[in-house]
């Protein structure tokens, strides 16, 4: 434990072990998630995040028709 008012220089890891999935059939879903797995074996945890940010935003617009999405 470190003294009152002493600041630590180890760095923190925030991990909340849920990550945005891709939409199957998704071109730019399954291509971003090649990308975030690229970053993630390169240690770019700043980059695995802006694509989880990215797969997270991705639109798909529900089919009335069939029920599944594009």
């Amino acid at each position: 434990m470190s003294a009152p008012g002493s600041v630590s220089t180890a760095p923190v890891v925030l991990v909340s072990g849920l990550e945005p999935v891709a939409v199957e059939g998704c071109d730019v879903c399954g291509a971003l998630v090649v990308q975030r797995e690229a970053a993630r074996k390169v240690a770019n945890a700043a980059k695995v995040k802006t694509l989880s940010d990215e797969i997270a935003r991705h639109p798909h617009a529900d089919t009335s028709e069939t029920g599944t999405q594009e």
